[in-house]
């Protein structure tokens, strides 16, 4: 018996088989997150979805994907951001109980970024964006990315967590 390319089946059976291997072979998935500014100095937060909090834009690396192709997708997915400019690794964060949904090695980093230019790709997901100033960030953010922020805030650079 044959078995199918995986180029030939459906997108969406591709996505689901890798989310069981994924648990199956209890491993970390590889994450991006973006502490993007604009020119003018604001920050960009997206709100999630199935917390109601305040997040710094990202997700996991699909399959074939460089870390610079994840970034510049989560972006225009998530904040509706057509145009970044990506800068310094802010820090790599591995905690394991830093995101309840699995455990993910998350790879932080600054970027310029454009307004966002359209709403978020899945309102589901991502409720609203929107640009804070320093003064007016929120204290505690989703998937506790409160230090991942602080870092960022802080140009820390080149940390291991």
């Amino acid at each position: 018996m044959a078995f199918a390319p995986l180029n030939v089946l459906p997108k969406a059976v591709v996505g689901i088989g890798k989310e069981v291997l994924r648990h199956l072979l209890k491993r970390p998935v590889v994450g991006v997150a973006v502490a993007g500014r604009t020119a003018d100095g604001k920050w960009v937060l997206i709100r999630r979805g199935d917390t109601g909090t305040w997040a710094l834009p990202g997700g996991t690396v699909e399959w074939g994907e460089t870390l610079r192709t994840s970034i510049a997708r989560e972006l225009l997915e998530e904040a509706g951001i057509e145009h970044a400019s990506i800068g310094k690794v802010i820090g790599v964060y591995s905690h394991p109980d830093r995101d309840v949904r699995f455990h993910a090695v998350t790879v932080l980093v600054e970027a310029t970024v454009s307004s966002p230019e359209r709403p978020p790709l899945n309102p589901l997901e991502i409720r609203e964006v929107r640009l804070f100033s320093d003064a007016d960030l929120p204290t505690d953010l989703a998937m506790n990315m409160t230090d991942m922020l602080r870092d960022a805030r802080a140009s820390k650079v080149g940390e291991i967590e």
